[in-house]
C-alpha cells in the first residue's frame, strides 16, 4: 500500500503547491480552463464511445457463435484475440498508415474523418484482447447452448435470441469491457500522436514538455478517471448479480 500510495500522495502534494506559500487548486483550475484540453477531452470521449460501440458490435455475436457452434476454434479465436498484446501500438500504426495511406487503393488519411475513423478501427484492435475476455468470461458463465435452444423452441430466431437472451445476461461482462476500453483510449499516445489527432493522450504529453504543476493535476485526474471506472464496473455488477439472484 505504501508502495502504490506514497507516489500518488507526492504527485496529489505537487499538484497543489502552485501558489507559493500555500496549497490552491489554481493547476486544476488551468487545466478546466485550457481550450486544449476541453477539445482533446471530448475528442478522445467520443473515440472511446465509438470504439465500445463498434468493439461490442464485433465480439458479442463472434464471441457468442464461437460459443455455441464452434467450441473448437475457440482456442483459434482466442489468441486472435491476444495478438494486439504482443504486436506493439507503434507496430500497427505503421502498418495502419501503409495500407490505408494517400496512394493505397482505400485511402483513409486523405480526410479528417477517414484518419478519424481510421483512429477509431486501431482503438477497436488495440482494446479488442480486453473486450472480447470480458464477453467470453461472461458467456462462460452462462449455459449457452441451452439458453438458445430454449429460445428457439420457444421460436425465437436468431437475432432476437442475441438481443433478448444473451445480451441481458452479459450486462456486466460488457460493462466490464466498455469501461477497461475506455480507460485505455482515454489514455493512448502512440496511435493518436502518430495519426497526428486531438485526442487527450497527445495532449498530456505536451503539457508535461511544457508545464510543471498542470501535469502533476492531470495525473491526479487521469488516475481518478480510471478508478471511477473501475468503481462503476464493481458497482453495477453487483446490482446485475443482485437482480438476477433467485428469491
Amino acid at each position: 500500500m505504501a508502495y502504490f500510495l506514497t507516489p500518488l500522495i507526492a504527485t496529489l502534494e505537487f499538484s497543489l503547491r502552485m501558489r507559493r506559500g500555500e496549497y490552491s487548486l489554481d493547476a486544476y483550475r488551468e487545466v478546466f480552463a485550457d481550450a486544449l484540453f476541453q477539445a482533446s477531452f471530448g475528442y478522445s470521449m467520443l473515440a472511446a464511445v465509438l470504439t465500445i460501440f463498434v468493439g461490442a458490435l464485433l465480439v458479442v455475436p463472434t464471441a457468442f457463435w464461437v460459443h455455441w457452434k464452434l467450441p473448437r476454434w475457440r482456442p483459434v479465436v482466442e489468441f486472435i484475440t491476444l495478438l494486439p498484446l504482443v504486436i506493439p501500438a507503434i507496430v500497427l500504426v505503421f502498418g495502419y498508415l501503409r495500407l490505408f495511406n494517400s496512394s493505397a487503393w482505400l485511402a483513409l488519411t486523405d480526410t479528417d474523418f477517414g484518419t478519424n475513423s481510421l483512429l477509431v478501427m486501431a482503438y477497436v484492435t488495440l482494446t479488442l484482447p480486453y473486450m472480447y475476455r470480458s464477453v467470453d468470461t461472461g458467456l462462460q458463465a452462462m449455459d449457452v447452448k441451452a439458453l438458445t435452444e430454449a429460445a428457439q423452441v420457444l421460436g425465437a430466431g436468431r437475432l432476437t435470441i442475441l438481443l433478448r437472451v444473451i445480451l441481458p445476461n452479459l450486462r456486466s461482462a460488457l460493462l466490464s469491457g466498455a469501461f477497461l476500453t475506455f480507460a485505455i483510449v482515454m489514455g493512448e499516445f502512440t496511435m493518436a500522436s502518430l495519426l497526428n489527432r486531438p485526442a487527450f493522450g497527445p495532449y498530456l504529453q505536451m503539457v508535461g514538455a511544457n508545464r510543471a504543476y498542470e501535469p502533476a493535476a492531470l495525473a491526479i485526474l487521469a488516475f481518478a478517471l480510471t478508478w471511477a471506472c473501475i468503481g462503476l464496473i464493481n458497482l453495477l455488477g453487483r446490482r446485475g448479480a443482485a437482480s438476477t439472484t433467485p428469491l
